[in-house]
């Protein structure tokens, strides 16, 4: 038997061969130069650029919860004893039509009628919304409201 003959039961483990022929040589797996190349190096997902320019519904603020529906216009019954005299009709087309109210982008706004102030006229309301106490006084005042 010589030395040459013999085999080992274990092989040796093979180095890491580095430098132009080796597996993980030069870059070490980690590609060319510039921001690939760095520690801490991530790239921006593609997909989220094209995210990005999708347009977005502005305005939210930062409560994506509220709501998109517009809130009605406060108008208070001192406002409304000025306008309209005795036995006329209040909705949302004769406060137009007394310049109470203007329209908005074209549109009729919703109005909701509020207590403050005192109504001694016999009115009626129509297509508009009352609060609780506003409806109290105008039914005192021997108005109706629809």
């Amino acid at each position: 038997m010589q030395i040459n003959n013999i085999i080992p039961r274990t092989k040796n483990k093979k180095t890491m061969i580095v430098g132009r022929g080796g597996k993980r040589g030069k870059t070490s797996g980690r590609g060319g130069k510039g921001q690939t190349a760095r520690a801490g190096n991530k790239k921006r997902p593609e997909l989220r650029d094209f995210i990005k320019r999708i347009p977005k519904l502005r305005g939210r603020g930062k409560n994506s919860q509220k709501s998109f529906a517009v809130k009605p216009l406060a108008i208070n019954l001192d406002f409304i004893e000025k306008i309209f005299s005795d036995g006329e009709v209040v909705s949302e087309k004769t406060l137009i039509e007394k310049k109470g109210i203007a329209t908005i982008e074209g549109k009729i706004p919703h109005v909701k009628i509020l207590s403050v102030g005192e109504l001694t006229k016999k009115l009626s309301f129509e297509g508009c919304k009352v609060s609780k106490e506003a409806m109290i006084k105008i039914e005192k005042a021997g108005g109706t409201v629809k």
